[in-house]
């Protein structure tokens, strides 16, 4: 889709590379042949999967040769300012007259996000249905890279979709757990698996059944067997991945189990308080007994207090002391979902007393929220979440810079811990 510049003699070229890649891949967005020092709009815009129309854009004025490059010069407005090479993505907001509380989140893995970039002339915030484009491209964006593999499994009273990497294998696993918004969620897992390691995405929670009163322990033992004897994987190399509430089990397992022994776990916006030691529905009787913590502001649901003050009795904390693995653990500053940051400084202290502290590395990022993401995900400060039968606005926290910039960060650590561990450790190795 292309039309002319003011001047009519020249056609606007708008460039954008890969145009088929991965989504945590950095684009590189270019449009030549512009007037010089002409004021243009670059515009991103994408559809859901359930026909939610997302959109991104920033304000630019070309060079004197009528280039305009995104990842050299400065957006002066729009949904992002300055100089931001993924902004177009991670900047991305439900357009005007959306549904709220919105979350933009892949459920299909084995097709793609497109996305479509264009230019306008002018600085444009609204209205661009009514616009034609001086030029547009199509990009798509996948979590599975080519040859990877999607296995949904049932297995043993285990369910979860098994994503194996390319090649002839064997190469090192991790378990995948998420939250407890619950179903199973499986674009991580998948993106994972595009980078080298063979990724079992657990569901352990339906959202319909968030008492769980039959997962236990032995629900996520059967699972880390399941992986760690299947054909593709390296039995010894073994990693536990969590999120939220799911970095709670990770950290319980690597604590106690001893069928589980994982190489090294990665916890994201996770918490040590209320051990997961027997079924799921004990623990979270346990959080229920401190649901009067929890607050409502402007509509919006805040759960971070739920585990304040970080208790001083041991029995109702994960005893990290005990964990013999290296871990990582991605928190942000804004968390007001779980007081992330409050929980690490605790978990310092306690493997500092059990002479175990080295194998802890701390990642806190100011300004970000609960939902640190791969890299480029939009930012959602909050989004509706299910808690039994009544659906809620949760306030997740984060700004939208400090927290893309955290997402691009802490994933490329996530991913160089991971290698570092399961692949070039020859032994369990101290950080």
């Amino acid at each position: 889709c292309l039309a002319p510049s003011t001047n009519a003699t020249v056609w606007p070229l708008l460039l954008v590379k890969p145009t088929r890649g991965l989504v945590d891949e950095k684009l590189k967005v270019i449009v030549r042949n512009l007037n010089p020092r002409q004021e243009v709009t670059l515009r991103c815009v994408h559809q859901s999967e359930d026909k939610d129309v997302w959109e991104g854009f920033g304000h630019y004025i070309s060079d004197q040769h009528g280039t305009v490059t995104v990842a050299k010069d400065a957006s002066m407005g729009g949904t992002y300012k300055g100089v931001e090479a993924m902004g177009l993505m991670w900047s991305m907001q439900p357009v005007p007259g959306s549904r709220k509380g919105l979350r933009l989140r892949k459920k299909h893995v084995l097709s793609p996000m497109v996305f479509h970039i264009s230019v306008f002339d002018g600085h444009i915030t609204q209205g661009f249905s009514q616009l034609t484009a001086l030029a547009t491209h199509a990009v798509e964006r996948w979590y599975v890279a080519p040859g990877v593999q999607r296995v949904y499994l049932q297995e043993k009273g285990v369910q979860g979709t098994l994503f194996i990497p390319p090649g002839p294998g064997p190469f090192p696993g991790l378990l995948d757990l998420w939250g407890g918004g619950g179903g199973l969620v499986e674009y991580r897992a998948a993106l994972l698996a595009s980078h080298g390691f063979v990724s079992f995405a657990l569901e352990y929670l339906s959202s319909e059944e968030i008492n769980a009163p039959t997962t236990d322990v032995k629900y996520f033992e059967a699972a880390y067997q399941i992986l760690k004897s299947h054909a593709m994987v390296q039995k010894d190399r073994l990693a536990l991945f969590g999120l939220s509430f799911g970095s709670t089990i990770a950290l319980s397992m690597a604590a106690y189990s001893k069928i589980i022994k994982p190489r090294c776990c990665v916890c994201i916006s996770g918490s040590h308080v209320n051990a997961v030691q027997r079924t799921l529905s004990e623990t979270f009787q346990e959080i229920a007994k401190n649901v009067s913590k929890i607050r409502v502001e402007d509509g919006q649901v805040i759960w971070r207090d739920i585990i304040l003050p970080i208790p001083a009795d041991p029995s109702m904390k994960i005893d990290v002391g005990q964990i013999k693995c290296p871990v990582l653990l991605v928190n942000g500053s804004d968390d007001q979902n779980l007081a992330t940051v409050e929980s690490a400084e605790d978990m310092e202290r306690m493997m500092e007393k059990a002479g175990n502290r080295h194998l802890l590395q701390v990642l806190t990022y100011p300004g970000a929220g609960h939902l640190i993401e791969p890299p480029y995900t939009p930012h959602h400060r909050t989004s509706n979440f299910v808690i039994g039968k009544d659906k809620v606005l949760m306030l997740w926290g984060g700004q939208a810079k400090p927290h893309a910039d955290a997402q691009e960060d802490s994933w490329e650590k996530i991913v160089a811990f991971l290698q570092q561990h399961l692949y070039f450790t020859g032994s369990q190795a101290k950080l």
